[in-house]
């Protein structure tokens, strides 16, 4: 859920010089949507431990993932177009996440979960050319 919300923030980012008359009403429609997701995981945590979060909490939560994303993205932005590149890479996502060591090892493990799956994956994609290939 929060993934997707970056990714869409990630996207509306891109598009601002795009954008006209709707970049308001896309970013209302942004807000919206990260209000929604922090209100969720507010109400799972706080029945979890037993406790409540107000709306001004959520609020005040809700606008300040709202901005930070806003630079997450800028910087995500910035490191690919130093690269040269038009993509982000998950590096660039590594080179944001450093400040944080949690995070940057969380990313870091996941990041080596989908590399074994891509090695695995193409391991049985030629395992069953081969043996298509010996029938």
């Amino acid at each position: 859920m929060i993934c997707s919300t970056f990714w869409l923030f990630l996207n509306l980012s891109r598009s601002r010089s795009k954008m006209s008359v709707d970049k308001e009403e896309t970013r209302q429609r942004l807000k919206a949507a990260v209000h929604y997701t922090v209100g969720r995981l507010c109400q799972k945590i706080g029945e979890d431990h037993r406790r409540e979060f107000s709306r001004q909490t959520i609020a005040a939560i809700a606008e300040t993932t709202f901005r930070e994303c806003d630079i997450f993205a800028k910087d995500l932005e910035a490191f690919a177009r130093h690269a040269k590149r038009s993509t982000v890479s998950s590096e660039d996502v590594k080179l944001l996440a450093r400040r944080s060591s949690a995070l940057s090892n969380h990313i870091q493990n996941k990041s080596e979960e989908l590399a074994q799956e891509q090695r695995d994956s193409r391991k049985k994609s030629t395992v069953k050319r081969k043996s298509r290939d010996t029938e």
